[in-house]
């Protein structure tokens, strides 16, 4: 598994508020559409209630490879164990809520 070539800082010197809005901006704007429209409406439904830990994961997951973590998600790829978590469950729950209905 290749690490992305951006990785953030870690943010522990901001307002919580300040934080929120950059883990959505970053997880809206991927440059991979697929997990646009997977990563960011779900910061943005579940963002506000994310524990600490949560947070981190989140952040973490976010420093990943695009097409690692669309795999990951959508089953493709097996999920390496420091991310197979509740949150990528989370994650893998939310996705199917954004296809189309028939």
């Amino acid at each position: 598994m290749q690490e992305a070539l951006y990785r953030a800082p870690p943010m522990t010197d901001v307002s919580d508020d300040h934080r929120l809005k950059k883990l959505r901006f970053r997880a809206w704007r991927r440059g991979f559409r697929e997990i646009d429209l997977i990563l960011g409406p779900f910061a943005d439904t579940h963002g506000d209630a994310f524990t600490p830990e949560e947070f981190a994961a989140f952040e973490s997951l976010l420093d990943q490879q695009d097409q690692d973590v669309y795999a990951w998600i959508i089953g493709q790829a097996d999920i390496p164990d420091e991310f197979r978590t509740p949150l990528m469950t989370r994650l893998q729950v939310f996705r199917p809520s954004l296809s189309p209905k028939a």
